[in-house]
């Protein structure tokens, strides 16, 4: 009779994580000293009916048996592998293509173990590991099943044009197979390339669900395969449909995750254009040394976009009278080429003498304000 103390740690059962992933790795440790029973050879639990050992996840279980360590150890270990739900997803897969886990479970005769068990699971699941002892005595250990929200991000926040960026996805659920490494296409495309390509994501090693790609970006050649098309000062965007996500989204949801990195040379925001020379001029284009009430003049300024792409832009022009009160604000918008330089101006009538503010500024865009240049201020006096 094996005594009703044989068990002095606090938790003999162990699985190696609190919360795993529907195709996770379960490893299990056993302490039971009292079932060493030969000092010089590696004993087995689970394999009479004094030692039972089930695994269990919800509506599927699988008989057990684990190894001792070495001899005379008195702990004892194997691993169960959970295959997943093929039915979760249906036919579009985790990856939208059809793939899916297998959902296997092993068929055991009388045993399995103590590293050859399979047992489906779902995504909001637990695993349970029991051993009944010492006439129906029953010690567990436990954890839960869970889907978790993948992660996307480049490895460097801009790259040299002709080079290759590497782009990371994080996802435990796409680890299909702990014993292969798993793959999935993911969308990448640039602001040269908005078609873009597919990327093949290759997980780093068995088991990991870390996923990588290396993108080629080129300037001189076309999309194709693993090469993307860019241009120097590009923004290239990376997609991932996570499409297994945690309670309490439901099986059939998804969330669209995205990441960005830049390419070639990347000026700071306000550097992406040149405010100079601001000056006052009459109708007809004349620098003006005086100003007088109600003379129609312009407000004008030189604006150079210093990118390798377009840029579009809004030139505004805010007056303010010595108390700080705004008197006019006007605007125009439009685009620039690649090195160009504008002379832009906006007119205004004064209808009382004093000394003015004009504040120039050059922004993205009216409905967004990111400055492309620090504003320019230019007094003026009228009389």
């Amino acid at each position: 009779m094996i005594p009703q103390n044989a068990f002095s740690i606090s938790t003999p059962i162990q699985l190696n994580k609190k919360i795993f992933s529907w195709t996770d790795r379960v490893y299990i440790t056993a302490y039971a000293p009292d079932f060493n029973s030969d000092p010089n050879i590696v004993d087995e639990i689970g394999v009479t009916a004094d030692d039972k050992i089930t695994v269990s996840t919800s509506g599927h279980s699988i008989p057990y048996r684990l190894s001792e360590t070495g001899p005379n150890t008195g702990i004892f270990s194997g691993y169960v592998t959970l295959t997943g739900d093929p039915t979760l997803k249906g036919s579009t897969g985790v990856d939208g293509e059809g793939t899916n886990p297998t959902g296997i479970q092993s068929a055991c005769n009388p045993t399995c173990g103590p590293t050859n068990g399979f047992l489906p699971s779902s995504n909001n699941d637990g695993v349970t590991v029991s051993f009944e002892y010492n006439r129906n005595e029953v010690l567990t250990g436990s954890g839960t099943i869970n889907w978790n929200q993948g992660n996307i991000q480049w490895l460097q926040p801009n790259y040299p044009v002709n080079s290759q960026a590497i782009l990371q996805i994080t996802d435990p659920d796409m680890n299909l197979n702990p014993d292969a490494i798993d793959k999935f296409d993911t969308s990448v495309w640039s602001d040269s390339d908005s078609g873009g390509i597919k990327l093949t994501m290759t997980e780093t090693g068995p088991n990991t669900g870390i996923f990588q790609g290396a993108v080629t970006l080129t300037t001189d050649l076309s999309s194709s395969g693993n090469r993307l098309h860019v241009s120097s000062g590009d923004t290239v965007t990376a997609e991932y449909i996570d499409r297994t996500l945690p309670s309490p989204h439901p099986p059939s949801d998804q969330m669209r995750l995205t990441a960005t990195t830049t390419v070639g040379t990347v000026l700071a925001p306000l550097e992406q254009a040149a405010l100079s020379n601001a000056r006052i001029v009459d109708s007809t284009g004349k620098s003006l040394s005086q100003v007088h009430v109600n003379q129609q003049i312009q407000v004008v300024s030189d604006v150079t976009n210093q990118q390798n792409k377009d840029q579009p832009f809004a030139y505004l022009v805010q007056i303010q009278d010595n108390n700080g009160i705004t008197v006019s604000l006007s605007w125009i918008t439009g685009s620039m080429e690649p090195g160009q330089t504008l002379n832009l101006g906006q007119s205004w009538l004064p209808t009382a003498a004093g000394t003015y503010t004009a504040q120039i500024f050059v922004w993205q865009s009216i409905s967004s304000p990111n400055a492309l240049s620090p504003s320019l201020p230019l007094q003026i006096q009228v009389r």
